[in-house]
């Protein structure tokens, strides 16, 4: 896991609806960077993604905010870059979705399933996280409603530039699906 204040690995991923190569530069000036890996398939993910939506509506004016799949497309291929435009036209999300496909972002990231949630605050040297942890306690079947109160809250909070609180819950979901042999180290592989 990414320590807090660790600076963001940069990126260069292609968006699979525009095909314009996004970059952790395209993000330079903006008071925050969310980083969301998600996929199409996932029930972790279909139980939020109109939340994911609404965030990207009402914060993308705000902050930076991009998403990223990095799971296997042969394996899944809903996953893959036609999978995930249609998802992002279909839910019209309002900031990139970007496909991973050699996976090495979301190892960089230290990403571990999806949805998992990583925000930056703005640094003199960039960005550096300030939260990494859950939408909010909302779950497939646990009958509790899907309000993003706890991302929300993190993403005011570093907008607001106030400091973060360092207890923070992790993200649940399902694991990103690793190619054969490039399972992270992080996982003791």
């Amino acid at each position: 896991m990414l320590d807090l204040g660790t600076a963001a690995p940069d990126f260069d991923l292609p968006d699979v609806v525009s095909g314009e190569s996004i970059t952790l530069e395209k993000f330079a000036g903006q008071p925050g960077l969310l980083m969301m890996f998600i996929c199409q398939h996932c029930p972790y993910v279909k139980h939020v993604q109109d939340e994911l939506a609404a965030l990207g509506r009402d914060y993308g004016d705000s902050l930076g905010i991009v998403a990223i799949s990095a799971n296997d497309a042969e394996k899944y291929p809903d996953d893959g870059p036609e999978g995930l435009k249609t998802m992002a036209t279909t839910l019209g999300f309002a900031f990139p979705f970007c496909y991973d496909e050699s996976q090495m972002v979301a190892q960089a990231y230290t990403a571990a399933c999806t949805p998992d949630f990583f925000l930056f605050a703005a640094s003199d040297s960039g960005f550096e996280l300030a939260y990494r942890g859950q939408l909010d306690d909302s779950r497939p079947g646990n009958d509790k409603p899907v309000t993003g109160k706890d991302l929300r809250s993190a993403m005011d909070t570093v907008l607001a530039k106030l400091p973060m609180p360092s207890d923070q819950v992790p993200s649940i979901g399902c694991n990103i699906k690793w190619k054969p042999g490039n399972e992270p180290s992080y996982f003791g592989a």
